[in-house]
């Protein structure tokens, strides 16, 4: 599966939301080519995601991807699902809505052999070190990661952790097929330019 051409940037929403965060995603999803958005709320109640997904503007929804709560999904239109590593394991993604695109999370090379071209995209992480998880390190040799992208090429695999200015260029020349950046933005002083820099970076322009 495929959930399109070129090199992807991909925004995940910090586990609480950002004191700025609405303001920042105006900024970020209103351009012209606005990136998926992962909506990623463990701690989050079905009432309180509906209460977001209902406060965010219309022209957002589908670009947005739940993590939680997939029944939603339909209900707003949301763009996609996004299956854990353990809603995998408890065989929640045999579910599948009849639209809209489904990711999951991968943390090991095999399992992208085995898994990778089953959903339309995979995060593959930790592939630098973590910025938003305090003791998350690399777990990859990128060498390795080149070789297995290359061994599976109809997988789309989007590196997850430590996505920064210094190290979204070692992603696409590891031959990853996007990054999905969450520390790098959200814990930036000014996170509408942290993320129009890493846009520039996956692009070559400006959003």
């Amino acid at each position: 599966m495929s959930s399109g051409p070129g090199f992807q940037l991909i925004l995940l929403t910090a586990p609480e939301p950002h004191p700025a965060e609405m303001k920042v995603l105006a900024a970020i999803m209103e351009s012209p080519t606005p990136p998926r958005l992962h909506l990623r709320r463990p701690a989050w109640t079905p009432a309180k995601t509906a209460a977001w997904l209902r406060a965010a503007p219309a022209q957002w929804l589908p670009h947005l991807v739940l993590h939680n709560h997939h029944e939603l999904a339909a209900k707003f239109g949301v763009g996609g699902v996004h299956f854990t590593a353990s809603a995998r394991a408890a065989g929640q993604h045999q579910v599948r809505p009849a639209s809209g695109t489904v990711s999951t999370a991968l943390h090991s090379l095999a399992e992208v052999q085995a898994l990778g071209a089953a959903f339309d995209y995979v995060f593959l992480s930790p592939i630098f070190n973590s910025i938003s998880k305090v003791g998350y390190p690399s777990a990859f040799a990128l060498s390795e990661v080149a070789a297995t992208l290359q061994a599976v090429p109809e997988a789309r695999v989007l590196a997850l952790g430590g996505i920064q200015a210094g190290t979204l260029p070692l992603a696409r020349q590891t031959g990853f097929a996007g990054a999905a950046v969450l520390g790098a933005v959200w814990e930036a002083p000014d996170p509408v330019a942290a993320f129009r820099e890493l846009a520039d970076l996956a692009y070559g322009k400006q959003l």
